[in-house]
């Protein structure tokens, strides 16, 4: 019989261990904060639980810089945790690199899906600005819009063939799928329609924390999770 497992999830960690940058010039909260973080982490995740971080992983320019931060992941309890990227990753290079340089633990979405034995689907990837955000640029955005669209086509659709009967399917996000005041969103509807039951997501800080959408819009529960809005801990999803 399989043991349980629990699905925890954070976002934005925002590592920098081989380039310190402090994170205390956004606010005094960031002070130590991966100090923070690695102590909440490791009173909370038991060895044989499965963390989702959405992205913003690390501050790094290059594979080999986020190597520290990629071991200090992987130091961290549990048995898998699955990194997404975010739009600071700019370490993160071809899949292909990334995947051979990650230490045991580490695993990488990239609009694709898992399904993990305990029944559990998890699907994603980066998003981007949504055109109904007053931030949405027309000249730069659309492109980049479109194609994340087509790569959340992709991830969904991977996860509807690895899909059992009784499974639960999870998306994990970078950008929010809803901006402020949206009721749905192309996203959101294909979350939806997929069958996604919860979706996580970060990228917001600040004041920004105050419109980030969350509880259950269209069937899908959103959940927030990043670090600087968690306390700097892992947030629990859901056990099978």
């Amino acid at each position: 019989m399989t043991a349980p497992v629990r699905l925890f999830a954070l976002a934005d960690p925002h590592l920098s261990l081989a380039r310190p940058k402090p994170m205390d010039v956004f606010g005094e909260l960031w002070r130590d904060h991966a100090g923070r973080l690695a102590a909440a982490w490791d009173a909370a995740v038991g060895p044989d639980d499965v963390v989702l971080v959405a992205g913003d992983v690390s501050w790094a320019r290059t594979l080999a810089e986020a190597a520290p931060d990629l071991a200090y992941l992987a130091a961290r309890p549990g048995r898998l945790k699955l990194l997404l990227r975010g739009n600071h990753d700019s370490w993160w290079g071809s899949a292909a690199k990334v995947r051979a340089a990650l230490p045991p633990t580490l695993a990488i979405m990239q609009h694709e899906a898992l399904r993990l034995p305990e029944g559990i689907v998890v699907c994603g990837t980066r998003g981007w600005n949504l055109p109904s955000t007053p931030w949405f640029d027309e000249e730069r955005d659309p492109a980049l819009y479109r194609r994340e669209v087509e790569r959340l086509d992709l991830s969904l659709a991977e996860a509807s063939r690895l899909r059992l009967p009784g499974d639960r399917l999870v998306a994990m996000l970078h950008y929010p799928p809803l901006g402020p005041g949206d009721e749905t969103s192309e996203v959101l509807e294909r979350l939806a329609a997929a069958g996604v039951e919860l979706a996580v997501y970060g990228h917001l800080h600040g004041e920004d924390h105050a419109w980030a959408p969350q509880g259950v819009r269209r069937g899908v529960e959103l959940r927030f999770v990043a670090v600087d809005y968690t306390g700097f801990a892992p947030v629990p999803l859901l056990e099978r």
